[in-house]
């Protein structure tokens, strides 16, 4: 009875039937006790029935049929039950006395060809027909069909020989008994030759002596009961003492005791490719291998693949002993010898089944498979038992190398019969993802998850139980029953861990009783921590759902991955990832993170995942809340800890960040009110971004000006400075009330200004120390001076009501209320003269271009008088301080008008001529710098050319490098030595090296006043 040996690898083959020779119900006694098989031969009749022809060293030929569906009866004889299939019985037919020794089944003429006491037979496949004697030659010892592969051309032995059929094959066919005329005898009966059937698939190659014979099955036109016979195509002298024989395509490759040789069936030149040890332990075999259309060369244990022309490809296989016998299936060889049956992977070379199906010492046993069909069964025979066995099923040895946690051999057999066609590239997906999930299992994570990211067919909602416990949003998307059962069902990975930790301590109490178990060997030498393998799944997990986001899947799915994801990141306290999925174009459901957020305080990831969501008022709160209350551990750095300061900074920094997203929502938000309800926190922290929000171009929404005004602090001057200038100048705004709030607003920020210069101005400082106290002016969220932009729009406008400007630039000392009057005021008649003295031009000219008398004589201070004196004297006394120096002051007093008081005009008067005096000074003192500096400049022009430049042999000329000798040169500022005719070429102030000193003067340190 054949057993089952259990493995390490494969299980590529599985026990069908058993038949035994001895329990059959033959009705020949002799041959049930006495007689034992010899040879096989296989053939399909159809998928549930195998017939099995068994050859006996008594000469009669068994019929047996093999159902591989069928349960055994008792009828069957079977000395077993467990099988799948069944062996039965059919009938026998006597062939000789001789041993059958070589049987093979023609399926497609539905014969069968026996070798038996050196002459070949011919019978049907059912043993209906009586045994036909084919007397071809006597002493025959082996015999082949030829196999024609069709991927090289190859010769049609049987068109080659029709032309010469009616002469040189009738000659060979009377020799066998065939009469004259106009027909041929086979076996008895006389048949036309246009009743003859011929066919290339019935083409042998027979060894008897030293002839090679290449011989044709002819057959009567229908087939069966119309005879046969052989007709001789071609004859080869061969050498002496053959055993095996394989015809493949024009080669045939014999093999004897001395070794092996290759004739050509076409030329009939023979050679040797291979030398067996003399004397050699076992006799030589040869196998045919139809898949890769090779043949497997034995020596000893060894087998050797060659090709068709006898050159050795790819590797040899090392089997564990000397076979009796070889057969092949798919992928794998098939070898027995003593009761064992060894497969072996044709390329690895790896022995991945083992199978015994006797005892030892039960002598030689045969092998046969089924030529052309190597997916269905194979036949043992030893003694008077055959043993059938049919191939796993693809799938089956899949999840039999995934039981025993095999799994790189079940991914190479997935991917070895993906290669052959026979699996598909879904399987493949398939079989990673349950790769995966058998890895997840057994807490190998990072493994898990890499197979995941291979199956193209698995879906991200399959590891959503591994995140959220069941019942939940997503729970009807997951996939049910969509593997082979062989993973518990998905859990959460906390109980995934839990269960994986229990399991591990379980095999590491059973390791120490002695027993085997399937726990990864590093797990129980070093038992892992529940932290570690914890932290590795959610971010293995993370992995494959970042991968998934790149996928195009369901909005529910997609919706499923990013909120389980934000979960994971707020496992492994990734604050930046959450920050980072939350403001990017996502798919979180809000309502599943609301809670988890508010409560573990990432309320910046909440305000993100708002504002994507377009919730601009909530996401607004946070921010408000997060700038104003948020105290400085909210804002540390995540890296770790930090110094105070850098905390503070920190701090300041977290509150621009809110106010700068903040800022982002309003921009885009056309809610007006949820607007002008943020820009006054806004604007206390950054008043740049608080200007940019109410001025940011909105084509859906436009706001309201004077809400906006209204809801902007009147401390913020800048503010509604920048808000009104966008309204006049961006937004063409022709509003008088826009107009001169905002000449008023320039006005009183020039006016202060002026008086902070004024405070700190200092005339022993000289013009370094009033650029300073320029520069203070300057506003920081503005790019000119205000003063400069107070005059610009006092010109350009003519929508203001100067009136207002007027009077609140009349208590000032500074120049602003002339420049107004330059423009707008100087309509009035109280000053009509002084605009056409401005325009005149003399406030703008140049000291010194009009003198004091001058300018005395071309204004009389009289004209006006004839408005109303009172106010008249103040514009007197203004004009007095702003021309200052110009007024010579005796012109001025005969000037003045007898009716202004002259105690009004009597400090200006005094500060005048204080003022001249010290100019005076202060001329002379620059006057004497000048000459010094003058004097400087002029000793560094006189060493500058006074100095010696020291010309020898060897100096040459930097532009054509000839010497100079007593040649004319000339030297540049930049010390570059041109002979003449390279200065004519050149010009006086481009230099050789390229610059040009009339663009780009060149200066020394020596030229420079040092004092």
């Amino acid at each position: 009875m054949a057993k089952l040996e259990p493995t390490n690898t494969r299980t590529l083959l599985e026990p069908l039937a058993e038949f035994n020779l001895n329990l059959s119900p033959s009705p020949s006694s002799s041959l049930s006790s006495s007689s034992s098989i010899r040879s096989l031969s296989v053939s399909t009749l159809s998928d549930s029935q195998t017939l099995i022809h068994a050859g006996t060293d008594s000469g009669t030929l068994l019929l047996l049929s093999l159902n591989p569906n069928s349960t055994p009866t008792p009828t069957n004889r079977q000395t077993s039950n467990h099988f799948g299939g069944s062996v039965s019985f059919v009938r026998y037919a006597s062939v000789g006395e001789s041993a059958v020794e070589y049987v093979h089944a023609i399926d497609h003429v539905g014969q069968v060809l026996v070798l038996s006491g050196g002459f070949l037979f011919l019978v049907d496949l059912l043993l209906l027909q009586p045994v036909r004697k084919l007397g071809v030659s006597k002493a025959v010892t082996v015999v082949a069909k030829r196999v024609r592969t069709g991927i090289s051309e190859s010769s049609d032995l049987v068109g080659a020989e029709s032309s010469d059929f009616s002469s040189t094959g009738r000659r060979f066919l009377k020799k066998l008994g065939g009469g004259g005329g106009g027909g041929i005898r086979s076996n008895g009966l006389k048949l036309k030759e246009s009743e003859l059937h011929r066919d290339d698939n019935c083409v042998f190659a027979v060894v008897a002596g030293r002839r090679l014979m290449l011989v044709e099955l002819v057959l009567g036109k229908d087939g069966g009961d119309g005879g046969g016979s052989f007709l001789i195509l071609k004859e080869i002298q061969c050498v002496d003492g053959l055993k095996t024989m394989v015809w493949l395509d024009d080669s045939i490759l014999v093999g004897s005791s001395s070794g092996y040789i290759l004739y050509s069936c076409v030329t009939g030149q023979g050679g040797l490719i291979f030398s067996l040890p003399d004397p050699s332990s076992s006799p030589p075999r040869l196998k045919l291998l139809l898949r890769e259309q090779k043949v497997l060369l034995l020596v000893d244990n060894v087998g050797v693949m060659v090709n068709a022309q006898g050159q050795p490809v790819g590797g040899s296989l090392v089997f564990r002993r000397a076979p009796d016998s070889v057969g092949e299936m798919s992928s794998s060889i098939a070898v027995v010898r003593n009761g064992k049956m060894d497969l072996y992977h044709k390329r690895s070379g790896k022995c991945v089944q083992m199978l015994s199906f006797a005892e030892e010492g039960v002598g030689p046993c045969v092998l046969a498979d089924q030529d052309g069909n190597w997916l269905d069964n194979h036949v043992l025979q030893f003694c008077c038992q055959v043993v059938c066995y049919g191939k796993v099923p693809s799938e089956e040895q899949i999840k039999d190398l995934l039981r025993k946690k095999n799994f790189q051999e079940a991914l190479s057999l997935v991917e070895e019969l993906q290669s052959e066609g026979e699996m598909t590239k879904e399987m493949l997906s398939f079989v990673h993802a349950q790769v995966g999930f058998l890895l997840l299992f057994d807490l190998h994570f990072e493994e898990a998850v890499n197979h995941f990211l291979l199956s193209d067919t698995m879906q991200p909602s399959e590891v959503f139980p591994f995140i959220m416990r069941d019942p939940n949003r997503w729970s009807l998307l997951v996939p049910r029953n969509r593997y082979w059962g062989l993973h518990p069902p998905p859990a959460p990975l906390e109980n995934v861990v839990d269960d994986g930790l229990m399991a591990i301590q379980r095999a590491i109490f059973l390791k120490k009783a002695g027993v085997e178990t399937t726990i990864d060997n590093d797990f129980l030498l070093s038992p892992p921590n529940r932290a570690d393998l914890l932290e590795s799944a959610i971010e293995n997990i993370i992995r494959y759902l970042r991968v998934s986001r790149e996928k195009d899947l369901t909005p529910s799915v997609m919706e499923g991955v990013d909120t389980l994801l934000m979960y994971l990141y707020r496992a492994l306290n990734r604050v930046e990832d959450m920050e980072r999925l939350a403001s990017s174009e996502n798919s979180c459901v809000v309502e599943e993170l609301e809670s988890l957020l508010n409560e573990s305080g990432n309320l910046r990831t909440l305000a993100f995942l708002y504002a994507s969501k377009g919730m601009s008022s909530k996401a607004l709160a946070i921010w408000r809340i997060l700038a104003r209350n948020y105290s400085s551990s909210h804002w540390k750095d995540i890296t770790g800890e930090i110094d105070s300061l850098q905390s503070t900074t920190n701090v300041i920094s977290g509150k621009d960040i809110a106010a700068i997203e903040a800022s982002k929502i309003l921009e885009k938000s056309s809610d007006q009110d949820l607007i002008l309800q943020h820009l006054g926190w806004i604007a206390d922290i950054d008043q740049v971004l608080a200007i940019r929000i109410p001025t940011y171009v909105r084509q859906e929404i436009k706001l309201s000006e004077d809400q906006v005004i209204a809801a902007i602090d009147p401390k913020k001057v800048e503010i509604l400075q920048s808000y009104l200038q966008w309204l006049i100048e961006d937004q063409d705004s022709d509003d008088t009330q826009f107009h001169t709030t905002y000449a008023l607003l320039l006005a009183k920020s020039a006016i202060e200004n002026f008086d902070t210069e004024n405070t700190s101005q200092n005339y022993a400082a000289g013009r370094l120390e009033q650029t300073t106290t320029t520069e203070m002016g300057r506003n920081s969220i503005f790019q000119s001076p205000i003063r400069e932009r107070l005059q610009i729009f006092l010109q350009s406008s003519e929508l203001y009501d100067p009136e207002e400007v007027l009077d609140l630039i009349e208590g000032s000392d500074s120049e602003l209320w002339l420049e107004k009057l330059e423009d707008n005021i100087g309509r009035r008649l109280e000053v009509e003269d002084i605009e056409s003295y401005v325009r005149t031009g003399l406030l703008n000219s140049p000291p010194g271009t009009h003198t004091s008398s001058d300018i005395g004589s071309h204004f009389d201070f009289q004209l006006l008088l004839r408005g109303k004196k009172g106010r008249c004297f103040l514009v007197i006394l203004r004009i007095m301080k702003i021309l200052g120096l110009r007024l010579h002051p005796f012109c001025l007093l005969q000037r003045l008008s007898p009716d202004m008081p002259l105690q009004l005009a009597s400090d200006t008067i005094l500060r005048m001529l204080r003022a001249r005096l010290h100019h005076h000074r202060q001329g002379q003192i620059v006057h004497n710098l000048s000459r010094a500096t003058d004097v400087d400049a002029s000793l560094g022009r006189l060493e500058e050319r006074s100095r010696h430049v020291q010309i020898n042999e060897e100096s040459i000329c930097d532009s054509c490098h000839a010497r100079l000798g007593t040649k004319l040169f000339a030297m540049y500022p930049d010390d570059t030595i041109v002979c003449y005719k390279c200065f004519r070429r050149q010009g006086e102030s481009k230099s050789i090296t390229g610059r040009d000193f009339e663009r780009d003067p060149m200066f020394k340190p020596g030229w420079l006043v040092t004092r």
